[in-house]
């Protein structure tokens, strides 16, 4: 005799399905994973290379200090306190700011500069574009240890700055080559028939930048004023040369050398000192990421 579909559908739906269909999908859930991480092997442990030395750093900033001299990798009790110690230190909140000043104006004026002279080795024909252009290039492969001695020369006798930033700020109004380069390689990827278009509006050279070529070089421009601000914050020779002989002109870079050699024995402080430092760039990438790979990625790319 045939089941009636109501006891079909009950079979169907009875305990002992239920627990079996169960455990079918916590094991097929349980292989997909493990495939997962069987393609992502080689990503993982690249990234457990590079977090692992940010973990013991944070795990080392917390403990006591007679701890931070062990051999623990776990603080006994977690001193959130050791962040506050460093934050009030004497000069800290100077070197912040002095950092600050010096990385923001000089990824602002870096920006500034470098844009015209890149729309214009970009989309401008002129006698010796190609010749310039190379001096660009020339310049990005010159190490600033060579020109050092000349420039430093020229700022302590001829314009008396030296003890400040200035020395490091006021050449970025003049363009960088590298900033000059990203910037010039991303406009080429701009069809020309955009720029044509706005000279016919009647645009000139400067509205057709401002209105047209810079809302679409956003991403390189992220790019370009990421890759400065990083120089800029984590800059250490420039200050070292042009600043040392000033405390109230110090950033953080060279200051962070001073404050781990007055707290030598206290591997907490420093290391808290050290996550200080570093927070504001990790978080400004964090946020931009996006564009700034966008932006380095589109700079390979000649339309």
């Amino acid at each position: 005799m045939t089941p009636s579909t109501p006891t079909l559908a009950k079979s169907a739906t009875s305990p002992g399905s239920s627990a079996v269909s169960g455990a079918a999908l916590r094991a097929a859930r349980r292989r997909a994973a493990l495939n997962w991480v069987a393609v992502h092997a080689l990503g993982i442990a690249a990234a457990l290379f590079f977090l692992l030395p940010f973990v013991f750093a944070f795990l080392t900033s917390v403990m006591t200090d007679s701890q931070a001299l062990t051999t623990d990798y776990w603080p006994s009790s977690w001193q959130w306190g050791n962040y506050l110690k460093v934050w009030e230190a004497p000069g800290f909140l100077t070197w912040w700011r002095n950092t600050l000043i010096y990385a923001g104006l000089g990824t602002l004026l870096t920006v500034v500069s470098s844009l015209p002279v890149a729309y214009a080795l970009a989309k401008f024909r002129f006698r010796g574009r190609n010749l310039a252009l190379m001096a660009v290039i020339s310049m990005m492969m010159l190490p600033p240890q060579v020109t050092v001695i000349p420039m430093y020369l020229f700022w302590a006798k001829q314009m008396h700055l030296t003890g400040t930033l200035w020395p490091l700020i006021i050449p970025m109004a003049f363009g960088d080559a590298f900033s000059i380069f990203l910037l010039r390689q991303f406009l080429m990827t701009i069809p020309k028939e955009y720029i044509e278009a706005a000279r016919i509006d009647g645009c000139g050279d400067l509205r057709t930048l401002l209105r047209v070529v810079l809302p679409m070089a956003r991403p390189a421009i992220a790019a370009v004023a990421l890759f400065q601000f990083f120089y800029c914050w984590n800059d250490y020779f420039g200050p070292q040369i042009y600043a040392s002989e000033n405390h109230a002109a110090w950033t953080l870079s060279y200051g962070l050398e001073s404050f781990k050699g007055a707290h030598h024995t206290n591997w907490n402080l420093t290391m808290a000192a050290t996550l200080l430092v570093m927070a504001p760039v990790i978080i400004l990438f964090f946020f931009a990421q996006k564009a700034f790979i966008e932006g380095v990625t589109l700079t390979g790319v000649k339309g």
